[in-house]
């Protein structure tokens, strides 16, 4: 069978699961015979199954049948076979257990933990392994994951929502700048990523949810909160998933302090005065902005202290397009 064909078939099938395997790498399997599929298998939640075990569990139905023994059969993945035991076995393990002489990788597994460790243990096995099949799709297709293990330290994304002078809000009011149908794209944005970031001012005055409010199944992201004032701990903040508080300003250290976890992605919702600082201590990687037609005038906030601001801490617009009477713009640092 045509591997290009099978993996492309793998990562969009298995995209169907990226919100409910969070904060874990979305992995699809297909196991086949000659030219056809006889098995799939994907990593649908997070803590289960891998994708290779489901897949192998779904071909063994059909042992006796469509084959006689695994030996016969290829299995093609995704990403690289787990090599440790977490939540879950070794996949790589599991795979020659079953016999299987060839296996098809799309990308390498960046996790320490692994990197190489699973093709090591296939190759030493007698197992022909291939390498690559459509590697960038399977990156992109994991970008925080892929990012969070090359640089030791999570994907920070900051979302910002502005009025069409630039403003941020009103002391003392709390309105909605941006269109209902950006507010639902922002909804999405969250689903994405495994924490969401704000600041003790915006909890006090706002009391939002920061929760993503969807459609479709989800693991919530956890929340964290940066302040060195009192909080209340029943505000709505705190109602849906665990929250870490920090009550330091050392935004490295904060950040850092993630990198021996499974948060691989951050999405900063907060104030001007807290986006500033991220942004001047240059830890962002993405720029979201939202941007309104509407104008607050002189009684507006500021959302940046300088001129071009987004190109002086050197960002790159990456795209833009309208939203409702709104404009999304993401801009990604210029490396």
């Amino acid at each position: 069978m045509n591997y290009e064909e099978l993996m492309l078939r793998a990562i969009k099938k298995a995209n169907k699961y990226r919100h409910t395997a969070k904060p874990n790498p979305v992995v699809g399997a297909i196991i086949f015979k000659e030219n056809e599929i006889i098995s799939e298998g994907y990593h649908e939640t997070y803590g289960e199954n891998h994708a290779e075990i489901n897949a192998i569990g779904e071909a063994q139905k059909f042992l006796g049948k469509k084959f006689q023994d695994f030996s016969e059969l290829s299995l093609l993945c995704t990403l690289e076979p787990c090599s440790h035991i977490g939540k879950t076995g070794s996949c790589a393990d599991f795979i020659v257990k079953n016999g299987f002489k060839k296996v098809i990788v799309g990308a390498i597994d960046p996790n320490p933990k692994v990197a190489g460790r699973g093709i090591k243990i296939l190759k030493n096995n007698n197992v022909q392994v291939e390498i690559g099949i459509c590697k960038n799709l399977v990156e992109e297709q994991n970008k925080f994951f892929f990012y969070k293990h090359k640089n030791n330290k999570p994907f920070i994304t900051v979302k910002i929502a502005r009025s069409a002078d630039g403003k941020s809000h009103i002391n003392g009011k709390r309105i909605f700048i941006t269109s209902e149908a950006s507010r639902d794209d922002v909804q999405l944005v969250r689903a994405d990523h495994d924490a969401i970031l704000t600041g003790g001012n915006t909890l006090r005055n706002d009391n939002p949810r920061m929760n993503a409010r969807v459609n479709f199944s989800l693991n919530q992201s956890k929340k964290i909160l940066l302040t060195n004032n009192m909080y209340n701990k029943e505000s709505n903040f705190f109602k849906n998933g665990s929250v870490d508080v920090f009550e330091i300003n050392d935004l490295t250290k904060i950040v850092n302090s993630y990198k021996d976890t499974e948060i691989c992605s951050i999405l900063v919702e907060a104030g001007p005065k807290l986006v500033n600082s991220f942004l001047r201590e240059r830890m962002v990687d993405e720029l979201i902005v939202y941007t309104s037609p509407k104008k607050l005038g002189e009684k507006g906030i500021n959302w940046f202290y300088e001129d071009n601001a987004i190109e002086n801490y050197g960002f790159k617009l990456e795209s833009s397009y309208k939203i409702d009477t709104d404009l999304k713009e993401i801009f990604k640092r210029d490396e």
